[in-house]
């Protein structure tokens, strides 16, 4: 049948006479005009597909008296037969990490989120008073979201959240102190934000420091390693306790991971936290974080599987004009030359928000994603002895760092 319609712009675009209608449950079925005939299958694609989730946001769904569903939108005010979340419509996939790409590099994170309502939905964001946080941050509040600013600076936090109510005056933001310098900081705010959220949705690890010259932090860490990996690796752990099932944690890493030095054979303390300037490049302690980055992520994906907690990694995009070159001149030089050539800040916050929000994502974990596309990550990334190796070495210095009892409050395997 497929081989007599006609060509279309879109595979998904029903041929004329065709109509796309779901049922109760949330089953897509097509009625042919022509024939009186009704399928399961789209004429097109042959694919089946399948509604999920909340209506958008100002919307309700009704029965007559006659049994019909019909749709309410109250923004509008207007009423309709079809779902509104056809336009959502996801297909029924042969294999769980099987999706076609609906999004690239160009798509912004409010597209991602067209139609969507994220309310009673609670997030964390590191790092989101600024950059590529600030932009997800606002994207997910401006859709319902509860979104908790995790910044080293509340003052800086309070001020991001202001710049949002002035554009949404109803949106639900909060500041709490997070310093990824400090593995006691760390504990503090997961201890804070336990004490005043029952429940945490989207985990989302953005926080990060690149070109930084050496520094070490209070607990005695290289500052990018503890900042972009430790702090965040620890994070996590604290919080599984509120972190319930379909939840889901993104970790933004970078394509920087390709170009680290790390393996099973050299993986110790000194070469993930050198100990002095001599020992110290930034650019490799930037790739080396990264790669930490996607390890976590995959090594966290499996041994929370049986949780339904889904876990996966990122690469934002290029370059992208954000506070991130701060730390160098020259970095800062190189970012402003390749600007125009670069995603904005809310394209770069896209593959973030699909990460942590899309629903044909449901159930998929332990995957690194670009341009809201799954990618394949570096052979390094995907060995199971180094991540395992990489989540026994960070607990360690986690313990050195706080003792023993630093991590009873967690349950990682």
């Amino acid at each position: 049948m497929a081989q007599v319609l006609p060509d279309s712009d879109s595979e998904d675009e029903l041929p004329p006479g065709w109509e796309e209608r779901t049922t109760d449950d949330g089953n897509v079925y097509y009625v042919n005009h022509s024939t009186q005939g009704t399928q399961w299958t789209h004429p097109r694609t042959g694919k089946k597909k399948i509604v999920s989730g909340d209506l958008p946001f100002g919307w309700e769904k009704n029965v007559s008296e006659d049994g019909k569903i019909f749709f309410v939108d109250h923004s509008n005010r207007r009423t309709t037969y079809t779902d509104p979340r056809l336009a959502f419509a996801t297909e029924e996939k042969d294999h769980p990490h099987d999706f076609r790409q609906r999004f690239d590099g160009s798509t912004s994170a409010l597209q991602i989120l067209h139609g969507r309502d994220l309310t009673g939905k609670v997030a964390i964001v590191t790092g989101a008073n600024t950059g590529i946080g600030y932009e997800t941050a606002r994207s997910l509040a401006f859709h319902g979201c509860t979104v908790v600013f995790a910044c080293r600076s509340v003052s800086k936090a309070q001020e991001a959240i202001e710049r949002i109510k002035n554009e949404r005056p109803n949106t639900k933001c909060d500041a709490l102190e997070l310093d990824l310098a400090s593995l006691r900081s760390v504990r503090a705010f997961a201890t804070t934000f336990k004490l005043q959220y029952r429940c945490l949705d989207i985990l989302i690890l953005n926080a990060g420091v690149f070109g930084a010259p050496f520094t070490q932090t209070e607990d005695g860490y290289e500052l990018t390693f503890q900042v972009n990996h430790l702090s965040h690796f620890y994070l996590t752990l604290l919080l599984e306790p509120v972190l319930p099932a379909g939840a889901r944690v993104v970790v933004v890493s970078s394509e920087s991971h390709r170009f680290a030095n790390l393996s099973v054979g050299n993986l110790s303390e000194s070469v993930l936290s050198p100990c002095s300037a001599s020992q110290y490049w930034s650019m490799m302690a930037y790739n080396n974080s990264k790669l930490c980055n996607v390890l976590f992520a995959t090594e966290l994906g499996r041994r929370w599987e049986k949780k339904g907690i889904c876990v996966n990694s990122l690469h934002p995009g290029n370059l992208v004009s954000s506070n991130l070159s701060r730390h160098w001149w020259f970095y800062r030089f190189l970012f402003a030359l390749v600007r125009p050539f670069t995603k904005s800040l809310q394209q770069a916050a896209s593959t973030t928000v699909y990460c942590a929000t899309a629903v044909d994502l449901e159930n998929v974990s332990g995957l690194y994603f670009n341009n809201c596309c799954r990618c394949e990550p570096s052979a390094a990334s995907q060995d199971r002895e180094l991540s395992n190796s990489l989540w026994k070495l960070s607990e360690q210095m986690i313990q050195k760092t706080l003792g023993e009892g630093a991590l009873s409050s967690t349950k990682a395997d």
